[in-house]
């Protein structure tokens, strides 16, 4: 506190109308933004300050990040107030040491930007930290945490900045404005794709996890075209998002979970009956199978309750089979679990019921009689590549020479 209350003192002649931070905020791109009040100190004041900033505690740094939002965000309260009546006496004197809350605050997200991760859960579930104005400042402070550490950004993002447009404010032009100013900005920076995608987990956490990707899905893929703009620049930014949710050690066991969580999504928006967005799904649905064979467990258990779903990823592979096949170590597993599909389909035709459901389960198995002949055709070539083999080395075997 002493150490902001240096910054108070030194910027103290400075007025609420020479920092109109808040009509800043509300009619500035997020680029232009993201370096006040920063670019008002000296590089001399700047490194000297977050030298000493580095050695404080995350717990010290964290009660003051709170603090200092909280006075941002009484600063904003007061003159909204003010702005629907006459103004009182105290309320513009406020506003004099925002310049320097708004400074060590910049400071010190941008030394230490893990401070608001730790922050930032209890700070979405709170009422008083949401809405329109103070999603401005929140963006601005993730911003902060850029300048850190890239990762951090996004993960804050994906995390805490794309679950608004999941809420009631994400219809909100100047929402989703601001959310895409955001992403852009990190995925902007010079070499940003090395840089997420090879920390795409951090400390045990994925930068974009399952239920961000989900929600991309939705943002790229639109039941309607309105709102082009927007869907545009989300599709833009879509597929280097989609690799870093992705990506990982292929086999591990963490890539494992993820790739079972992600199926259990993804089954669900491929049935939503968008053809843009179901082919999306189909395709990362299949990725799935691909990083774990638990995965056509699952598949064989949700089967029948997700047949709309199901005949876009059976159609899927069936259309992309040479591309997907090559991409299997082993066909014995999809094999199986295509077997399986076509019980479940004899039971549920010969049973009767809905004309419609049952439209779906015939266009299934057929889709699943295809692909089994392509199963059995590739299981045999692989048996025969597996005895030429064979053959070769005995026979290499017998005609060396001995030593």
């Amino acid at each position: 506190m002493r150490f902001a209350d240096y910054f108070g003192r030194a910027f103290s002649s400075v007025s609420a109308s020479q920092f109109p931070w808040l009509k800043l905020f509300r009619e500035s791109a997020v680029a232009k933004i993201a370096d006040v009040p920063v670019s008002h100190v000296s590089e001399a004041v700047y490194k000297a300050s977050v030298d000493w900033i580095n050695h404080r505690s995350n717990e010290a740094l964290g009660t003051f990040v709170v603090w200092s939002l909280d006075c941002i965000f009484a600063d904003l309260a007061s003159q909204q107030l003010g702005s629907k009546g006459p103004k009182k006496a105290g309320q513009q004197a406020s506003s004099k040491s925002q310049v320097a809350i708004f400074l060590v605050l910049a400071m010190v997200l941008r030394r230490k930007p893990d401070v608001l991760i730790n922050l930032l859960p209890n700070l979405s579930e709170n009422s008083k930290y949401q809405g329109q104005d103070k999603l401005t400042v929140i963006i601005w402070m993730v911003v902060q945490a850029c300048q850190g550490d890239l990762a951090v950004g996004l993960y804050l993002w994906a995390h805490h900045i794309l679950p608004v447009l999941g809420g009631k404010s994400g219809s909100n032009p100047q929402s989703r404005d601001l959310v895409l100013q955001l992403v852009e900005r990190i995925l902007a920076v010079p070499k940003a794709r090395g840089i997420l995608v090879n920390n795409a987990v951090r400390k045990g956490e994925r930068l974009v996890p399952p239920v961000a990707l989900d929600l991309l899905l939705h943002v790229a893929f639109p039941a309607s075209s309105a709102r082009v703009k927007a869907t545009e620049r989300f599709e833009a930014i879509y597929p280097l998002l989609k690799d870093v949710a992705l990506a990982g050690s292929p086999g591990s066991k963490a890539m494992k979970q993820v790739a079972l969580q992600i199926q259990t999504l993804t089954v669900k928006t491929a049935g939503e009956g968008i053809p843009s967005l179901s082919e999306e799904a189909s395709s990362i649905f299949i990725w799935c199978l691909v990083q774990n064979p638990d995965c056509y467990k699952q598949w064989d258990k949700i089967y029948e309750d997700n047949i709309e779903a199901n005949v876009a990823i059976l159609r899927k592979l069936s259309e992309n089979w040479k591309e997907i096949s090559s991409k299997h170590s082993s066909l014995q597993p999809l094999g199986e679990t295509l077997k399986s599909f076509r019980q479940k389909n004899e039971k549920v035709l010969s049973g009767g019921g809905d004309v419609t459901r049952q439209g779906l389960f015939k266009e299934a198995d057929k889709y699943c009689k295809v692909i089994l002949g392509r199963v059995s055709s590739g299981h045999g070539c692989v048996k025969i590549v597996v005895f030429t083999i064979a053959v070769l080395a005995v026979g290499a075997a017998v005609v060396s020479p001995k030593h």
